[in-house]
């Protein structure tokens, strides 16, 4: 009789495909609502993904020892036949350190964490470990957590989390939808002219020689939408808020460098020569970070349905940039008026 396993444990930990017979899975609320492609391809991880959707399509793997394609989606109670799967031998990997951040609002179906610049959300593109894989190592009985959405690297601030599936599933139906509300505060080069502006430019995802991950206006790329808020202009300077109608890769910083506007700090699409300036003028201050906050978020519980609305301090790293900006305007302007 084969051998029976009723996976509960998150993927990567306990349980796992076996390479040599015939494995069943039972599933609970954890998966339920996940198409079976998704399921598969993360419980097989080092298993080519052609062979995931080869198996599908050839019916040895069942539900309820029915054959199901690869948009199905299981329910609470499915039995999942899975063949013996011959895994790919794994590369040595870095075991994460065990980390909690900053809280801003925990339940038992969402975490909203206060993610700190210089931290990715998760690992990959020469990153071992982010954010998820250090809070997963944090909390070993946690059954289901997953990213809700995700923020650059040099990116601070607010970032949502998912403990229950089926939250998961309605938050990016929000997002899809454009119902959740995001703001981002961003300190630019230059004085913003308008105290209100739309930025509408289509953007394109490429590759540079080097096969880093670029964004670009081009006609032919994606809608973007940013509505940006003029909060304060200084000599050089303008504090802004960002707020996304749409959710694409680099989106701000993108509108605000192709209209004129770099972000400090930002070293992709930023002013390159500022940066350096900064860096060596202002190397007292110890801010060495791109200025891109996401401060704000406001958004239908994913469960009850009651609004939800939250906030993220600006850092301390900030918070004394645009001190300092504002004190050297005020000696500025002291000295113009003497």
């Amino acid at each position: 009789m084969n051998e029976l396993h009723h996976h509960t444990a998150p993927f990567g930990q306990e349980a796992s495909p076996r390479a040599d017979k015939v494995t069943h899975w039972v599933i609970d609320e954890t998966h339920a609502d996940q198409r079976i492609d998704n399921f598969l391809l993360k419980l097989a991880k080092g298993v080519p993904k052609s062979h995931i959707y080869r198996i599908l399509r050839s019916g040895e793997v069942r539900v309820n020892r029915g054959r199901v394609d690869a948009t199905y989606r299981l329910c609470v109670g499915d039995m999942v036949r899975l063949p013996p799967l011959r895994l790919a031998v794994r590369q040595t990997t870095v075991i994460p350190p065990a980390l909690e951040f900053p809280i801003l609002y925990e339940d038992e179906s969402l975490l909203v964490i206060d993610k700190p610049a210089g931290v990715a959300v998760h690992g990959g593109s020469g990153v071992s470990y982010g954010v998820i894989e250090q809070l997963r190592r944090a909390r070993p009985q946690a059954k289901f957590l997953e990213l809700v959405h995700r923020l650059d690297r040099e990116t601070s601030g607010i970032l949502l989390l998912a403990k229950k599936r089926l939250a998961l599933v309605a938050l990016h139906e929000q997002m899809r939808n454009g119902e959740v509300d995001k703001r981002y505060l961003a300190c630019v080069s230059g004085v913003f002219p308008q105290v209100r502006e739309h930025l509408k430019f289509p953007l394109l995802k490429y590759h540079t020689q080097e096969g880093e991950r670029r964004v670009r206006v081009q006609e032919d790329g994606q809608y973007a939408h940013t509505v940006v808020k003029r909060l304060e202009i200084f000599k050089q300077f303008s504090l802004l808020e960002a707020q996304l109608k749409t959710g694409r890769t680099h989106q701000i910083r993108v509108h605000l460098a192709h209209y004129g506007y770099p972000i400090v700090g930002d070293d992709k699409y930023g002013d390159f020569a500022l940066n350096r300036e900064l860096t060596k003028a202002r190397a007292s201050l110890g801010f060495r970070r791109m200025f891109l906050h996401a401060h704000r978020i406001g958004l239908q519980h994913p469960s009850h349905g009651g609004l939800l609305e939250l906030e993220a301090p600006l850092s301390s790293a900030c918070q004394t940039f645009l001190h300092h900006i504002r004190a050297e305007d005020e000696r500025c302007q002291n000295g113009h008026l003497t």
